[in-house]
């Protein structure tokens, strides 16, 4: 190459297809959910006996916003993470166009109900100071 020659472009990096941020957030989320469930596991049921797991044994823990925020994140990166791996089930074994389009609009639905009324609990569930 001499002086006068500009140096050939670089290749232009591609934007990650669907899939590949898919496959990214299923490993992110797993990792996060083996914390947040053993987490939620010990607290539940070895630091406290599971019979004392009642109302006020949440309406306690629930004072406190950062249990209301973890619980939340451990029931929205769950479900997301599940429905995530069931539409990977979907496009594996429902054949038809229709049929999978239709399979996977009732996974995202129940998704999204589950997340909505999960999420009014944890914000309207009346707590009370110790």
């Amino acid at each position: 190459m001499t002086a006068l020659e500009t140096p050939p472009p670089k290749p232009r990096v591609r934007a990650r297809s669907p899939e590949a941020w898919s496959w990214v957030f299923m490993r992110l989320s797993g990792l996060a959910l083996v914390f947040l469930a053993l987490i939620h596991f010990t607290i539940t049921h070895i630091v406290n006996d599971v019979v004392e797991t009642d109302y006020d044994f949440v309406a306690e823990r629930w004072h406190n916003p950062a249990w209301r925020m973890f619980d939340w994140l451990l029931l929205v990166l769950a479900l997301s993470h599940g429905v995530n791996g069931l539409r990977t089930i979907v496009d594996d074994y429902v054949r038809s166009p229709g049929r999978r389009k239709a399979v996977k609009a009732v996974l995202y639905g129940l998704t999204g109900v589950l997340v909505i009324v999960g999420t009014f609990t944890i914000l309207a569930f009346p707590t009370r100071p110790r």
